[in-house]
């Protein structure tokens, strides 16, 4: 029973991954305007994808490296609007860019002097909206939605880590008594659309997209690993995961990156105490990621048979610790305070303003408030400073 602990653990890994989120990025395929099989076939290439690239990185480095979908890149695409096909231009373009990433030393380097509380304001403000859904759900269907609180908040007090996979199952049990199921549609589907290339999409969805994919999930992914003793090549995930977001964008796919958040679950001594065996946590992960890509449609089908309001409060409270993380992130420090505050704000607007949607002005806008207040900051800072004295 032993030496089956990672493979349980790899199970339990993906199970959670995909039960916590899968609303999420359902809920933003549909804000850039797909249509149910188009989002169905978009959850199957991103399941694909994560269960390919950690079955080849955990074999290849015998490290735990486990892969996911950009939750907040899904969360992003809530509000970005548009046709669909420009959306998958999108997503091909953020994962060239993502590759760039590992081929190009200092676009890396350009990305991470991005300021810490302007990328985390830029967050935060992408995912508000979507975290005040359970608040408008208890409005709209608290029937419905009153049930599924109650049980997210239990488990979130005594068994967190199932928690969202719990609101889920409550939110599916109330779907099923209240709707008539017939005609779900059970077999993969699988829907190419052929991207298209505009600078609107490109500039408002691929380049907001790619900020938040490696500033939330593969920068944090990589410190999860190193607090465990790992240290991948960043190059070769970069390399690999934007590949396969390019790979699997015409799909349906919008990008893949490191885990953050069920990093842990494959990378901690609970998943195997020996660290050189801790890699069958993470393979485990991606085969169990392939099976469940298998029921996407599935899925997407049932998540259609409930008020959108209920998706989108699953998907909220999905992404609580999300904004909690990204609100401290942006705003405990008080220097850089104005940058984030502005950018916060410009994101959670949701204006689009040439067609460019509002994670990008917001970084703009918070970027140029940092760079207006940073002298006075920095000429306080000095006059604050002992002086020597002979």
């Amino acid at each position: 029973m032993e030496r089956a602990r990672p493979i349980v653990a790899g199970v339990v890994t993906a199970l959670v991954g995909f039960a916590s989120s899968f609303t999420v990025v359902l809920a933003g395929l549909r804000g850039v305007g797909a249509d149910e099989r188009q989002a169905a076939s978009g959850l199957l290439a991103l399941c694909v994808a994560v269960g390919v690239v950690s079955i080849t990185l955990g074999l290849r480095h015998r490290m735990p490296i486990a892969i996911a979908w950009s939750t907040p890149g899904a969360a992003l695409l809530m509000g970005a609007g548009g046709s669909f096909a420009e959306a998958v231009g999108a997503f091909v373009v953020c994962g060239a860019l993502i590759m760039a990433a590992g081929l190009v030393p200092w676009l890396g380097r350009a990305i991470a002097a991005i300021p810490g509380p302007i990328a985390a304001a830029m967050l935060a403000g992408v995912l508000l909206k979507l975290c005040l859904a359970p608040v408008h759900a208890m409005l709209d269907v608290p029937y419905l939605a009153g049930p599924v609180i109650l049980v997210w908040a239990l488990l979130y007090r005594f068994a967190r880590t199932w928690a969202v996979p719990g609101a889920l199952l409550t939110a599916v049990a109330a779907i099923a008594l209240t709707s008539r199921p017939a005609g779900l549609e059970v077999a993969p589907v699988i829907e190419i659309t052929v991207p298209v290339f505009t600078l609107p999409s490109i500039v408002g969805i691929a380049v907001p997209l790619f900020l938040v994919t490696m500033a939330a999930q593969n920068v944090p992914g990589m410190a999860v690993l190193s607090g465990y003793g790992f240290r991948p090549p960043l190059r070769g995930v970069l390399l690999a995961t934007g590949a396969a977001s390019a790979v699997g964008a015409p799909l349906g796919g919008h990008a893949i990156n490191l885990a953050a958040i069920t990093a842990a679950l494959a990378a901690s001594p609970e998943a195997e105490p020996d660290p050189s065996r801790r890699w069958i946590a993470s393979v485990t992960a991606g085969v169990s990621m392939i099976g469940l890509g298998l029921c996407s449609s599935a899925a997407a089908a049932l998540v259609l048979l409930s008020p959108p309001v209920l998706v989108e409060a699953v998907a909220g409270l999905a992404l609580f610790a999300a904004l909690g993380a990204a609100l401290s992130s942006a705003f405990t420090r008080a220097d850089g305070r104005e940058g984030a505050v502005v950018t916060f704000v410009v994101t959670a607007s949701g204006v689009t303003w040439a067609g460019v949607g509002s994670a990008f002005w917001g970084l703009v806008a918070g970027g140029l408030m940092h760079l207006l207040v940073r002298p006075a900051q920095a000429a306080s800072l000095r006059s604050t400073l002992p002086t020597d004295s002979a």
